[in-house]
C-alpha cells in the first residue's frame, strides 16, 4: 500500500510538473517570441500582399484557439489590388493565424499553418473590364528555383476556419451577385500541397444568387459538406463528394471547375431527385414561404441543372446551361378550400448554349392540372430562340378563378370569374422576316372580379373576349381581335375595342373610353405608403393603315380623339429621376398627335410643350421606330446636373449598364444619355439654365434631337453679363463619356468676369487674371467630356479669334520678364487695344498666329505655341521705330509662372505634344519640354527616321508578295 501511494504521488507530482511546464511554455513563449513573430509576418505581408495593409494591435496567444500558438490581428482592414488600392476588400474583428512551435523552437522560423477569420466582411468586385480586387497575394516567380536554406515566414495550412462572416461576390463582367451573410466555414486538408482533398463544413444563414439582375436564390439558408479536389497548379476543383441543401431542399454537385487566367472552365451537375414538392417550393422567395406553411402540399419532384464550358469575356465564351424540372402527381389543398387543385404535373426543360438568349430553348413538356370536374388546364409549349423563335405551343383550360384561389389559399387578394382558352400555334416568329406562327386560339374572361387588402374597392364586371388567328405563318394572315375589354372601377366604366388585320401593313380599328385613376388602381396591387398617383381619360377612336402615314396618304386616316393624363409619373432607364406630368391634353387629327397642353417637371426642372408628334401609331407598330415631332418648349428653370445619368434620384429602373457605371464610379455623375429613338425639333425659351454653376440667362433657339445626338442651332443666352450666340452639338459614347463641339460668338464680355466665373477660361487663358477690359470672341472647340462631364482638355481642338476691344494689361509676367531683359518698363503696361489674336488648340498646345501691338514707341509682334499646363515656346520680334520695320528678336521660354528670355536669339525650346487616346479617353502622354540637340544629333535622327520608314516600306512589299 506504502508502495502504491508513492507511484499516485510520482504521478500527480509529475503531472503536475508537466501541466506547470506547459502553462509556463504556453505563457512564456509569446513573450520570448512577441518580436520575431511580429517582425516577420510584417515583413511578408509587406513582401507578399500588392493591397494596403492595416490592423489595430496584434496578440500572440495558446487561449484564444486553443490549443494552437496564434497570431492574431484585431480590427483587420485590408484594402484591394490595382486599380482598386482605395475601396476595402477585406475587414475582420479578427484574423488569426497559427503558428508551427517546433520550427519556431528549434529554427525561430514562422511556419503558418492554420487561419481563423472571425466577424469578417468581404468585398469581392469585378469590374465590367474583367478587372479584379482580390489579386492581393503576390507570388514568388515560378522559374525561380527554392532555396532550401532559405528562412522566414511561410504558409503551409492545414486549417482554415470563417465564423459569423459575411461575403459578397459581384462579378460585372458575368453579371452575377453572390451575397452570403452569417457565414461560418471550416476547411481541413494540406492546403499548402500542390493537390490536396479539402474538406469542407459550411452553413449560411441567408445568401441570395443573381444573374443579370434575376434572382434565382433569395434569404435561403445553406448547408454544404463537401471534398474538393483542389490542384493549384492548374487552379482546378474537381467535386468529389459535395452535399448542399438549400433551406429544406437536398442537392448533390459533381464535376470541376478551373480558374483561368482570363476566366472561368466548368463542368458542374447537380440534382435534386425523389424530393417532396413541399422540399422543391421552400426554394421560393421568402414571401411565398408563410403561404406554404399553411397549405397541405404534397407529390414528388425533380431537379436537374448542369452548366458546362468556358467563360472569359475578352474571348466571348460562355458557358452552357441546362435545367430540368419534374413534379409529379401534385396535390395542393387550402383548409376552407371546397376543392383542392389535384394531379399537377410539369416537365420543364431549360437550354441556353453560351448563356445567349438567342438559342434559348424552352421545352414546356407538359403543365397540366385540375379542381373537379369541367375546370382543369393543360399546356404544351416548346420555343427555340429569341429574336427568330421556333415556337409549337398547345394551350387548353377552363378554370373557374375564385376555385383556384381557394385551393391554392391565396392570401389578400380575392378573384372572381370564368376564364376559358384554347390556343395552337407552329411556326417561326420574326420581327425582321415579319414571320408568325400559324395560330388559332382564343382567350375568354366573363364576370371577373379583383380585390386586395391593399385597397377597398375592387376592379369588377370584367369581360374580355381575344380572338388570334393565323392561317399562313406571315404576318400578312395574323389577325387580333379584342371585342371587347370592359371593366368598372369605382364607377367609371373603361372599355377597348380592337380590331387588327394583317400585322405587314397594320389595318387598324381601335376605340378606347373611360376614365383610370391610375393611383387607385396601382393601390388595388401594390403595397401602402408608396407615391403613385395620376388620372388618365380617353375617347379615341383610331382607323387606319400603317402605310397610309409612311406614304403620305393622310387623307385615308381617320384617326380622332382626346387623351388626358394629369399627375402621372414617368421613367426612362437612362435618367435618375422621374418626369411628372402635371397635365398632358393629346389630341389625335390623323396622322399628328397634338400636344394641346403639355406640363412636367423633372426635379427642379419645368417644361412646357406645345406642338405635335409625327405618325405616333407608327411608332409603336415598328420595330425600334423613331418618334418624329415639332415642339416650341418653354421653361423657367433648367438645371442641367439632374439629367447626368449617375446623378442620385427616385428612379428604381435604371438599366444594369447605369447600375454598374454607378458602382464602379460612386463619386461620378456621369453625363446625360440621349435618347436614341428621337427625331424632334424645339423651339426653345428658358429663362434660366443652370450647367454645374455656370448659369445662362435668357435662353432662345432652336434645339433639335436625332439619332441620339442634340444639335443647337442660332442659340443665343446671356452670361457673364453679354450675349453669347453658339451652334453646338453633343453626343453620349457611354454613361461615362461624351463628346462636342461647339461654334461661340461673343461681344463684350468682362474678361475678369469670365475668369472668375468660368473654368474653361481658367484652365485655357490662365493669362487673362492680368487682363482688365472688354474683349470678343469668335471661336470653334471640339473634344470630350468626362465622367463628371467636365471637358477633358486634352483632347480639345479647334481655334477662332479674339479682340481685344478695349482692355489693359499690367504686369503680365511674360511680357515684364521681355521688358525687363531689352530695359523697356512700358511691357508692363502694354497697349493691346483693338489687337486681333488668332490661336489654334490642339493636342494641349495653342498656337499663337502672330499679333502685333504697341510698347509706347516700340512695335512687338509675338507668335509661338503655349502648353495648357504653361509650358511656353514664344517668338518675340520687338520693332523698333519708325514703324517697327527694323527690329530684333527675343525667345521665351520656360514656364507662365517663371518666363526664360533670350535677346537676339531666333531659336526657342520646342514642345512636344501630347497624346490623347480617343478610345479610352485618357491622356497617354503628357506634353513636355522638347531635348536641346545638336545639328549632328538632329541630322542622325533624321537618318534614323528615313531609315525606319524605309524598312516598313520593304515589310509592306513582302507582305503583298506573301499574299
Amino acid at each position: 500500500m506504502e508502495k502504491f501511494k508513492k507511484i499516485i504521488l510520482k504521478f500527480f507530482k509529475w503531472t503536475g510538473i508537466s501541466l506547470a511546464s506547459i502553462l509556463f511554455l504556453m505563457f512564456i513563449i509569446p513573450i520570448l517570441f512577441p518580436g520575431t513573430i511580429s517582425d516577420q509576418v510584417k515583413i511578408f505581408a509587406n513582401k507578399h500582399l500588392a493591397g494596403k495593409l492595416d490592423y489595430k494591435k496584434t496578440h500572440l496567444t495558446f487561449f484564444r484557439h486553443f490549443p494552437s500558438l496564434t497570431l492574431s490581428v484585431d480590427d483587420l482592414i485590408l484594402y484591394g489590388s490595382k486599380p482598386f488600392q482605395q475601396d476595402t476588400l477585406l475587414t475582420a474583428k479578427e484574423v488569426a493565424v497559427g503558428i508551427n512551435l517546433k520550427n519556431l523552437i528549434l529554427n525561430r522560423e514562422v511556419k503558418i499553418d492554420e487561419i481563423y477569420v472571425t466577424d469578417a466582411y468581404a468585398n469581392v468586385f469585378v469590374n465590367t473590364k474583367g478587372e479584379a480586387n482580390y489579386n492581393v497575394y503576390i507570388s514568388e516567380p515560378s522559374a525561380t528555383p527554392k532555396d532550401s536554406t532559405e528562412t522566414g515566414t511561410s504558409i503551409k495550412l492545414d486549417l482554415i476556419k470563417f465564423k459569423n462572416s459575411h461575403i459578397k461576390y459581384v462579378d460585372h463582367a458575368a453579371k452575377i451577385l453572390i451575397d452570403a451573410k452569417g457565414l461560418n466555414y471550416t476547411g481541413k486538408g494540406g492546403l499548402s500541397e500542390d493537390i490536396f482533398d479539402l474538406e469542407t463544413n459550411l452553413d449560411i444563414d441567408k445568401v441570395d444568387f443573381s444573374l443579370d439582375r434575376i434572382y434565382y436564390a433569395k434569404q435561403k439558408k445553406l448547408h454544404a459538406d463537401l471534398i474538393t479536389r483542389i490542384n493549384t497548379n492548374a487552379l482546378t476543383f474537381v467535386l468529389r463528394k459535395n452535399e448542399l441543401r438549400i433551406n429544406d431542399l437536398p442537392l448533390k454537385f459533381t464535376g470541376f471547375a478551373s480558374i483561368l487566367k482570363d476566366g472561368y472552365n466548368l463542368d458542374i451537375k447537380a440534382a435534386s431527385e425523389k424530393t417532396t414538392i413541399r422540399e422543391m417550393i421552400s426554394v421560393l422567395p421568402p414571401q411565398y414561404l408563410d403561404w406554404a406553411k399553411d397549405t397541405k402540399i404534397e407529390g414528388n419532384s425533380d431537379l436537374y441543372f448542369n452548366v458546362k464550358g468556358r467563360f472569359s469575356e475578352p474571348q466571348n465564351l460562355k458557358p452552357r446551361v441546362k435545367v430540368r424540372l419534374l413534379v409529379k402527381n401534385g396535390f395542393i389543398s387550402n383548409g376552407k378550400a371546397p376543392v383542392p387543385m389535384n394531379n399537377l404535373n410539369m416537365d420543364l426543360n431549360v437550354d441556353l448554349p453560351s448563356l445567349d438568349p438567342n438559342q434559348l430553348a424552352i421545352n414546356l413538356k407538359k403543365l397540366s392540372f385540375d379542381l373537379g370536374p369541367n375546370n382543369s388546364f393543360l399546356a404544351y409549349v416548346n420555343t427555340k430562340g429569341l429574336n427568330e423563335m421556333n415556337v409549337n405551343a398547345n394551350i387548353k383550360g377552363a378554370v373557374n378563378l375564385q376555385t383556384m384561389q381557394q385551393a391554392l389559399g391565396l392570401k389578400g387578394i380575392e378573384v372572381r370569374g370564368l376564364i376559358d382558352t384554347n390556343i395552337k400555334a407552329n411556326g417561326m416568329f420574326s420581327m425582321d422576316k415579319k414571320l408568325f406562327p400559324k395560330t388559332n386560339g382564343y382567350i375568354n374572361l366573363k364576370d371577373g372580379f379583383v380585390k386586395t387588402k391593399y385597397y377597398p374597392n375592387p376592379i369588377q364586371n370584367i369581360n374580355m373576349m381575344a380572338n388570334v388567328i393565323n392561317t399562313d405563318g406571315t404576318f400578312k394572315s395574323l389577325g387580333l381581335k379584342l371585342d371587347p375589354l370592359r371593366f368598372d372601377f369605382e364607377g367609371n366604366p373603361v372599355s377597348v375595342n380592337a380590331d387588327l388585320q394583317n400585322t405587314e401593313d397594320l389595318l387598324y380599328k381601335i376605340k378606347a373610353k373611360g376614365v383610370l385613376n391610375v393611383g387607385r388602381i396601382y393601390k388595388v396591387f401594390a403595397k401602402k405608403g408608396l407615391d403613385i398617383s395620376g388620372l388618365i381619360m380617353a375617347d379615341l377612336s383610331l382607323n387606319g393603315r400603317q402605310s397610309y402615314a409612311t406614304t403620305g396618304q393622310y387623307s385615308k386616316l381617320d384617326n380622332k380623339g382626346t387623351l388626358i393624363l394629369k399627375n402621372i409619373k414617368a421613367t426612362t432607364e437612362y435618367l435618375p429621376k422621374s418626369f411628372y406630368i402635371k397635365e398632358g391634353n393629346f389630341q389625335f387629327e390623323n396622322e399628328k398627335m397634338w400636344f394641346r397642353k403639355f406640363n412636367a417637371t423633372y426635379g427642379k426642372s419645368d417644361f412646357a410643350l406645345n406642338g405635335y408628334l409625327l405618325n405616333t401609331i407608327n411608332y409603336f407598330l415598328e420595330r425600334k421606330g423613331t418618334l418624329h415631332g415639332k415642339f416650341t418648349m418653354n421653361s423657367n428653370y433648367i438645371l442641367v446636373d439632374e439629367f447626368m445619368a449617375l446623378k442620385s434620384g427616385d428612379n428604381p429602373n435604371k438599366s444594369i449598364e447605369l447600375e454598374y457605371a454607378k458602382e464602379e464610379n460612386p463619386k461620378s455623375s456621369g453625363v446625360v444619355i440621349v435618347p436614341k429613338n428621337l427625331d424632334v425639333s424645339l423651339d426653345a425659351n428658358a429663362k434660366k439654365v443652370d450647367f454645374k454653376g455656370l448659369v445662362l440667362n435668357h435662353l432662345k433657339g432652336n434645339a433639335s434631337i436625332t439619332n441620339g445626338q442634340i444639335y443647337l442651332k442660332n442659340t443665343a443666352f446671356d452670361i457673364i453679363g453679354s450675349r453669347m450666340n453658339m451652334d453646338a452639338r453633343y453626343k453620349d459614347l457611354s454613361p461615362l463619356a461624351a463628346n462636342y463641339d461647339m461654334a461661340l460668338k461673343v461681344q463684350d464680355f468682362n474678361v475678369q468676369r469670365a475668369y472668375k466665373e468660368i473654368d474653361m477660361v481658367r484652365q485655357m487663358a490662365t493669362a487673362a487674371k492680368d487682363v482688365k477690359g472688354i474683349v470678343s470672341l469668335d471661336y470653334k472647340l471640339k473634344g470630350d467630356l468626362d465622367k463628371n462631364m467636365s471637358p477633358i482638355y486634352a483632347s480639345l481642338e479647334g481655334g477662332g479669334m479674339v479682340n481685344l476691344r478695349d482692355v489693359e494689361v499690367k504686369n503680365l509676367k511674360m511680357l515684364s520678364a521681355v521688358g525687363d531683359n531689352i530695359g523697356a518698363k512700358a511691357f508692363d503696361n502694354p497697349d493691346m487695344k483693338g489687337v486681333d489674336i488668332e490661336t489654334h488648340i490642339k493636342n494641349n498646345l495653342i498656337h499663337i498666329e502672330k499679333f502685333t501691338f504697341k510698347v509706347s514707341v516700340l512695335r512687338p509682334t509675338i507668335s509661338g505655341t503655349a502648353s495648357l499646363n504653361g509650358l511656353l515656346d514664344i517668338q518675340v520680334r520687338v520693332g523698333l521705330p519708325p514703324g517697327g520695320w527694323i527690329g530684333f528678336p527675343v525667345v521665351v521660354t520656360g514656364t507662365q509662372d517663371n518666363p526664360k528670355i533670350k535677346v537676339f536669339s531666333k531659336k526657342g525650346q520646342g514642345i512636344i505634344d501630347a497624346l490623347y487616346n480617343k478610345k479610352s479617353h485618357k491622356l497617354i502622354r503628357e506634353e513636355r519640354r522638347a531635348d536641346k540637340k545638336t545639328r549632328k544629333e538632329q541630322r542622325k535622327d533624321k537618318e534614323a527616321q528615313e531609315q525606319k520608314a524605309k524598312n516598313a516600306e520593304q515589310q509592306i512589299n513582302k507582305d503583298l508578295k506573301k499574299k
